[in-house]
């Protein structure tokens, strides 16, 4: 097993979306559930904690300072000095048994972010595309639980992940436009232990996914072949980016969800962030240039 550092103790419920700040040398990350986001100091240590009034699915750093975040009910602005929320959007206000889930910005500067049904059924929910002006777009609908948001390093492909559907999608992207064509499948989950769920490009192009409830991380090859596989002591890693000064740190992000005490005495790093060197480097995450 590759070697698992653990980074920040804690029983998030729901840890996801790790962000890295190249900029700040500092890695962002939430639990949905708790409706908490945090940021870890890299030359510090310290972990810093914001609280909101609903849950956070996601979020991208922004070229002005502070996040855009997709709430579960919308998209607003967010800043951390002041904890101020400024709505945006909220497109499925209509739908209440929708929430937003995994978002990401393109390297246009725009932020994707799609919904999910809470109640993990029904194909309610869609993705959509946040434009630097503020304009919402709907890119694809019938999904149920959004996922796995990230792109080719040549622009050329965009992957997504419908999580009970057991695979990973590839579109073809047209980079400029911020539009996607001809779904395919890239790689499926079926045989395999766990669910697709977040996901980080490396700097060879290789898409790195995180698998609930499969106690690994899976790295594809461009042609969606298995390259690799990293065995986890926690049952539900939840997503996964590179960070560190060199970009060269997997931090992973992890939950606890439902599982009980035997559980979690068989899995003390659970919920927890964790830190992995896995012999590649990362690329930076692009900003929202809103």
């Amino acid at each position: 097993m590759t070697s698992v550092t653990e980074v920040f103790r804690s029983r998030d419920r729901l840890g996801e979306v790790p962000v890295w700040d190249v900029a700040e040398q500092a890695l962002y990350w939430v639990d949905i559930e708790s409706k908490r986001l945090r940021r870890f100091d890299h030359a510090t240590g310290q972990v810093r904690e914001w609280q909101f009034p609903e849950r956070i699915g996601s979020f991208a750093l922004r070229e002005r300072g502070g996040l855009v975040c997709a709430f579960e009910s919308g998209l607003a602005f967010f800043d951390p000095a002041t904890e101020k929320i400024d709505w945006i959007a909220r497109p499925e206000a209509h739908i209440p048994t929708n929430r937003f889930n995994d978002g990401k910005c393109d390297r246009k500067g725009r932020f994707w972010a799609g919904t999910m049904d809470d109640n993990l059924k029904d194909r309610s929910a869609s993705l959509y595309r946040l434009d630097p002006d503020l304009q919402v777009t709907r890119l694809a609908g019938g999904i149920c639980i959004s996922n796995s948001l990230v792109w080719s390093l040549d622009n050329s492909i965009f992957y997504f992940a419908d999580t009970p559907d057991n695979a990973i999608y590839a579109y073809d992207y047209d980079h400029n436009a911020g539009t996607i064509a001809n779904r395919r499948l890239f790689a499926s989950t079926a045989e395999q232990p766990g669910t697709p769920d977040g996901s980080t490009i490396d700097e060879h192009g290789y898409l790195w996914n995180a698998q609930w409830d499969g106690w690994r991380l899976t790295r594809y090859a461009p042609d969606g072949s298995i390259d690799r596989v990293v065995e986890l002591p926690v049952q539900r890693p939840t997503s996964c980016m590179f960070g560190g000064p060199d970009l060269a740190t997997l931090y992973v992000t992890t939950a606890i969800w439902d599982s009980n005490e035997a559980d979690l005495r068989a899995q003390p790093l659970a919920g927890s962030l964790l830190a992995l060197d896995v012999g590649v480097r990362g690329v930076p995450e692009p900003r929202f240039a809103g």
